[in-house]
This record gives C-alpha cells, sequence and structure tokens, in this order.
C-alpha cells in the first residue's frame, strides 16, 4: 500500500490524515515538528490560574459545517454547546448600552420581524452588505461599506476583527464576505454560537489523534522538516533531523505547516504574518459570573468578546488593538470586563497570553500570495488556513482545506 506522509499536526494536517486514514486507501505517517498537535489551536493547565484554559477563544457558529463535521467524526459532537437560538448579547462600554444581534431562521421568521439589528441599523447597513458581497479581490472591507456611523462602529468594525484580525481600513473584503454567505445569509440556522466548554484540546485535537491511531496511522513528534528533495516534477525525499525520508512512486506528501514554512521550503512567497490577538484569561468567583452570558461581544473599549467557562472569564483582543497594550494588559481588560458584567472587586488570577502572528495578514496583497494547493510537483500538496481557499484564517478554512488536500491525493 501506498504512504501518504503527512507534515504537520495542526488542524489541517489533522483533518487530512484522518480523511486519509478513513478511506482506508494509504498508510498515514503524521510529522510535527512539536510536542504536541494543534498548530495554535491547544489547550494546556494554567499553574497559576489552576485551570484548563486555551491558548485563544474562537467565534464558532452553526454554519462552519466542517468544524461539526470533525466533531462527529471523532466522537465529541457532544461536548459541544450549540445555543439554541441565533442571538449574540452586546455591551457598549462607552454609554452602557445592550442589545441583542438577532438572526431569524428562515423568511418566515423574518417576515414576523424576528430579526434584531444593532441600534441605529438601517437599510443602509443591507446596502453595505450588497456591496461587502461584490468586492473584488483588491477591495477593503472599508472600500465597501460607509466608513462612519453605527453600521461602522457596531458591525463592520467588530465582524471585520473577528473574522479577518484586521480592522475594515486594511481587511480585505472578499473573505469576509466568504464568511458572511456561509452563516447571516443562510439565516439563524447557521448563526447560532457554538461554544466548547471542555476546551478546544479536549474537543478538537486530543480525539483527533486517538482516532488517528485506532485507524492504525503513525505520528511522530519532534520531527520538523528541513526540505525536500526533488527530481523534475517529483518530490523524492523529505529530510527530517535524522535524516532523508524516501518516496516510493505511489507515496505523497501533504505539507500542512504555517505559511512561512511552506513558502520557505517550496521556495515561493507566502501570505505575511499578520497581526497579534492577545487573550487575557481571569479566574473569578464562581457565583460572580452565574448569571453572566456565555458569550458577549463588546464595544468602546480594548477587547473584543467576553467568554465565561465556568469560574474563568476569557477576552480577546485583537489586531492593532492587541498591539497597543503592554504590561498593564491584564488590569485595564479586567477593568472593562468587570463593568461589562457587573463583578466588583478583583479576579483571583489573571493569565495573559499573546500570540504575536495568530493568523496571516488578511489585506488584499496578502491574500493574493496565498499558495494553491498544488505545487507543481505531482505528489506534494499544501494544506492549511493560509491556502488559497475563499476563507480566511479560521478553524473551519484549515479544515477544509486539510479535507480537499487529502481528497486530491485519494484522487490521483
Amino acid at each position: 500500500m501506498r504512504r501518504v506522509h503527512v507534515v504537520g499536526a495542526g488542524l489541517a494536517g489533522l483533518a487530512a490524515a484522518l480523511e486519509l486514514a478513513e478511506a482506508g486507501t494509504a498508510e498515514v505517517h503524521l510529522h510535527e515538528a512539536t510536542a504536541r498537535a494543534g498548530g495554535r489551536c491547544w489547550s494546556f493547565h494554567d499553574v497559576k490560574l489552576e485551570r484548563l484554559i486555551d491558548n485563544g477563544n474562537h467565534l464558532v457558529l452553526s454554519g462552519n459545517d466542517a468544524v461539526l463535521d470533525h466533531c462527529r467524526r471523532i466522537g465529541t459532537f457532544d461536548l459541544l454547546d450549540i445555543a439554541p437560538d441565533a442571538e449574540l448579547p452586546f455591551h457598549d462600554l462607552a454609554d452602557g448600552s445592550e442589545w441583542t444581534l438577532r438572526m431569524p431562521s428562515g423568511l418566515a421568521g423574518l417576515v414576523r420581524g424576528g430579526a434584531a439589528l444593532p441600534p441605529g441599523l438601517g437599510l443602509g447597513a443591507v446596502l453595505d452588505l450588497v456591496r461587502l458581497l461584490s468586492a473584488g479581490p483588491e477591495a477593503t472591507v472599508a472600500d465597501r461599506v460607509r466608513r462612519r456611523g453605527p453600521a461602522m462602529d457596531r458591525l463592520w468594525h467588530p465582524l471585520s476583527l473577528a473574522v479577518l484580525n484586521e480592522p475594515c481600513d486594511t481587511g480585505a473584503a472578499a473573505p469576509l464576505a466568504a464568511v458572511l454567505r456561509r452563516t447571516i445569509l443562510k439565516g439563524g440556522r447557521a448563526c447560532r454560537p457554538i461554544l466548547m466548554p471542555h476546551g478546544l484540546g479536549p474537543t478538537l485535537i486530543t480525539p483527533a489523534l486517538r482516532r488517528l491511531r485506532d485507524l492504525g496511522a503513525r505520528v511522530s513528534w519532534r520531527a520538523p522538516l528541513r526540505g525536500i528533495d526533488r527530481t523534475g516534477d517529483r518530490a523524492t525525499a523529505l529530510v527530517f533531523d535524522g535524516g532523508p525520508v524516501p518516496l516510493g512512486p505511489d507515496d505523497a506528501v501533504i505539507l500542512a505547516v504555517p505559511a512561512a514554512a511552506a513558502g520557505r521550503l517550496l521556495e515561493r512567497p507566502a501570505p505575511a504574518d499578520g497581526r497579534p490577538i492577545l487573550n487575557a484569561h481571569f479566574r473569578v468567583p464562581a457565583e460572580a459570573v452565574l448569571q453572566a452570558p456565555r458569550l458577549l461581544g463588546l464595544l468602546g473599549g480594548l477587547a473584543q468578546w467576553v467568554f465565561v467557562r465556568g469560574d474563568v472569564v476569557s477576552v480577546t483582543v485583537s489586531a492593532a488593538e492587541a498591539s497597543s497594550l503592554g504590561r498593564e494588559a491584564g488590569v485595564r481588560l479586567w477593568a472593562e470586563v468587570s463593568r461589562a458584567l457587573g463583578i466588583s472587586g478583583p479576579p483571583l488570577a489573571i493569565r495573559v497570553l499573546r500570540e504575536p502572528a495568530a493568523t496571516f495578514a488578511a489585506t488584499p496583497g496578502s491574500v493574493a500570495r496565498r499558495l494553491p494547493m498544488r505545487t507543481g510537483l505531482r505528489n506534494l500538496l499544501l494544506a492549511g488556513d493560509h491556502v488559497a481557499t475563499p476563507l480566511p484564517s479560521t478553524l473551519e478554512g484549515a479544515l477544509l482545506s486539510g479535507r480537499a488536500s487529502a481528497r486530491a491525493v485519494d484522487s490521483r
């Protein structure tokens, strides 16, 4: 039986390996440069908080079909906390106002007035959406929507940061439009928030590794790929620290490594690193958040999203805002969180995590440099959220890319 080497055990690599292992058409060997799987999606026990936390927060909606299918495959669908309705509560720190963004399910709900938009939005926001959906590859979000007013402050700016990790002035419109087509344009059934109360690792990563081992896949840790030997239009060997691994005539490679590493290995330009994302985790008395929403959008401050999991409150700060925060990040963010949730007193413990390049840069110029899945080498394909797909750097994009590369290998 032929062998497929999957290099990189992030979500894209795991998805590719699972697709191949379940098909049973090849021996699967997964290589990971570090000592853990998950890439930029992982969980760990923090000694300061004395809790399991995620390295970052992810906003997942019920329209993220690849995420849902991944969980079904690895037996963790029941661990998902899927909201019964398509509702997102918001709190404006500037004036203390609160509202809920609500999407009805289907035309009947819309006719009954089931939709609820942020205050001040009307027909203009709908026209913005129409222009955004027709955006070309060179347009930014700000090129397609009105630059001032409630729609920018309460809809487009938060969406751009959440989806692209870029403000509207620099974020590419086309990837944002692709996400909206898969969620908002499908109505409430695709917009229900999904939380992972057990953590990203226990929900998405560890069970995937267990499933791969059950299927007979081989996994090698601390195995960074140093080079790719090639002859003509074929990769002939993968060069690891322990030496070259020859590739047979029917063997294939899926390169599911970060964008910069893929560009270096293939000697091609790749998307630039994106802006940082900062996540702050606060352990609080459990009774302080009993009535708090599990997910809350924030406006008018530094933080954009608040996630409540047990007695840990986590906040996300995207893009330029994350760059502006120094050592005082925890204090400043706690001031916002405590005000929004009505919590008095200091937190019991704080952990601040900063991911310097959490995503590739979702600017039009950088998006144009996304590498295609097919590399010019007949037996080597790329996978990852940075590969040229319609979606930006998201869990959904990574999973879809991994599966697509595995199916392309199987179709050879």
